[in-house]
């Protein structure tokens, strides 16, 4: 009888030796999963408490991707997938390789390529598993060059809106916990409504749902869209809540000189480690080679047009907002740094100011900012359209005209339409150079 009992004991000693074990080896523990679509890709984050050990490989016939996760205790609560996913059908749990371990298996549509890193706590977030799987099938999920643009007469104006941040990066959380990507991704939807209904124009979404693009696939993708300029939509913040307004943003290639400029750029280098830390390291790596690139592709007139539209955008943002400076401020932005396509930023004003963050939750507010921004971006291509566009067609059979306000002179309106003093004054048949106000010009096509 004794011995019996010593054999039980024995066993029950071992079985709790052996559950201690794997609750030891489970040190690691799946805190959630999150599912992003986009046009593009697919991305899975697995939220961790500790920096993920993993492995994968690929099944065929059917289509899987098996992702083991060591040292966790089994994870079964996986999100469904809506039908707008195109790449993967299921996630689901499997059997695991070995004890304390969690397997998870995605089922798949199509070929697919899986990129797997691991990244470290950063804003937000904790250690994250992030996952991400690229349709092989799909040229537009390989970034290249696009095609030159085909000659044509009367085209539209392509504009392409950037909504700053998404996905995986919330961008700056305001007072009461809204995002930015959400502001930004609602202000970017009613510009591209403005510029649709304008014959003539057509706007490109660089970001059209709630997923992450990085930095410099911005401007690639507003390449892909055949851009002619590019506008980057953003709301400002800062460590403390008082300052607010406004203020629109072109390329310096210089470190930016000023407060909120170093913190916008931070703010870009944050918004890339949220996105995967080897795409960091990777662009500043090439960083010096960047400057010798954008003069040898001249930069010069896409610095201008953006310069020129950037001023129009602080004129009709100053009539609907607050702004914080009322002049366009330079900052060394990865977004803008295209030299094909002239771009400006837009801060639409400070989340982290409490009276400001309610202001851009509201719908009104919001359409307010899109107008000044869409009217300023129009105005500057009724001046200066393509000459393939059907705005100079219109521009061609109907002069502009230009009434003087206060503080102009004749060489300050003929230097805003690029045409010569001589050929202001020849058109308007003026012996010399005085004008009045009210007086109203006939600016000649250049």
């Amino acid at each position: 009888m004794l011995k019996t009992i010593i054999t039980a004991s024995k066993i029950t000693l071992s079985c709790i030796l052996v559950l201690w074990a794997a609750a030891a080896s489970a040190q690691n523990k799946i805190e959630g999963v999150r599912v992003w679509p986009s046009p593009d890709s697919t991305r899975i984050v697995f939220d961790m408490a500790e920096k993920p050990d993993y492995s994968f490989f690929m099944l065929s016939n059917p289509r899987r991707l098996v992702v083991d996760i060591n040292n966790t205790a089994r994870h079964s609560d996986f999100p469904n997938i809506e039908k707008k996913h195109q790449l993967v059908d299921v996630i689901r749990a499997s059997k695991p390789k070995k004890a304390g371990s969690t397997r998870v298996v995605f089922e798949l549509l199509k070929p697919t390529k899986p990129v797997l890193f691991a990244l470290a706590p950063t804003g937000p977030y904790k250690d994250r598993l992030v996952i991400d799987l690229y349709d092989k099938s799909d040229s537009q999920s390989v970034e290249k060059a696009p095609k030159n643009r085909v000659l044509e007469t009367n085209r539209d104006i392509v504009i392409a809106i950037d909504a700053g941040h998404g996905g995986e990066d919330p961008g700056s959380i305001g007072p009461s916990g809204t995002y930015e990507k959400d502001i930004t991704l609602k202000i970017a939807k009613r510009l591209e409504r403005l510029i649709n209904a304008e014959r003539g124009m057509k706007a490109h979404l660089v970001r059209s749902g709630d997923y992450f693009i990085k930095v410099n696939s911005r401007s690639a993708k507003a390449r892909e869209g055949k851009a002619d300029f590019l506008v980057s939509i953003h709301a400002d913040a800062f460590t403390s809540p008082q300052p607010r307004g406004a203020s629109v943003w072109v390329l310096s290639l210089r470190r930016a000189n000023s407060e909120i400029g170093k913190w916008i750029e931070d703010r870009e280098k944050h918004s890339e480690l949220l996105g995967g830390a080897a795409d960091v390291i990777r662009d500043t790596a090439s960083e010096k080679y960047l400057a010798q690139t954008l003069l040898d592709m001249s930069m010069d007139h896409s610095m201008k047009t953006g310069f020129k539209i950037a001023e129009e955008a602080v004129k009709e943002l100053s009539k609907v907002a607050k702004m914080h400076k009322r002049y366009p401020q330079a900052a060394s932005l990865g977004v803008l740094k295209s030299p094909d396509i002239p771009s400006i930023l837009v801060e639409t004003g400070f989340i982290s100011n409490p009276q400001e963050e309610r202001l851009l939750l509201s719908a009104g507010h919001q359409e307010k900012l899109a107008q000044a921004v869409f009217k300023s971006i129009r105005s500057y291509y009724q001046q200066n359209p393509p000459d393939d566009s059907l705005f100079a067609t219109i521009k061609a059979q109907s002069p502009t005209r230009h009434k003087i306000s206060r503080g102009e002179s004749l060489s300050v309106v003929a230097s805003r339409y690029g045409v010569s003093v001589n050929a202001l004054k020849q058109a308007n048949k003026l012996k010399s150079d005085r004008v009045y106000i009210g007086q109203v010009l006939t600016i000649p096509s250049t």
